[in-house]
């Protein structure tokens, strides 16, 4: 079994920063992929960013030169440092892991960004 367990969302005016955390735990095996996922209400559920077992990173063209995805192989842990934020970020952000063709996921954690 694997779990994932999502940090540091909440509520942030417009041009301020967040740091989202994700650790995975139980069978983590290398060559993997972890990512990061939003959920706007309304809207379907998007890519933000993804970041391969070594280093490698993609990101959703909305949020390139604003958002950061880093981990920690060791740890099992995926970041996403978030600045510039903006209204239109608000959403629910979720963590996922692809491994071995299955992919798994948080219970998400919660981003508004509003004055």
């Amino acid at each position: 079994q694997v779990q994932l367990v999502e940090s540091g969302g909440g509520l942030v005016q417009p041009g301020g920063s967040l740091r989202l955390s994700c650790a995975a735990s139980g069978s983590i095996f290398r060559g993997n992929i972890m990512g990061w996922y939003r959920q706007a209400p309304g809207k379907q559920r998007e890519l933000v960013a993804t970041i391969t077992s070594g280093g490698s990173t993609n990101y959703a063209d909305s949020v390139k030169g604003r958002f950061t995805i880093g981990r920690d192989n060791a740890k099992n842990t995926v970041y996403l440092e978030m600045a510039s934020l903006k209204p239109e970020d608000t959403a629910v952000y979720s963590c996922n892991l692809n491994q071995r063709a299955i992919l798994y996921w948080g219970q998400g954690t919660q981003v508004t960004v509003s004055s």
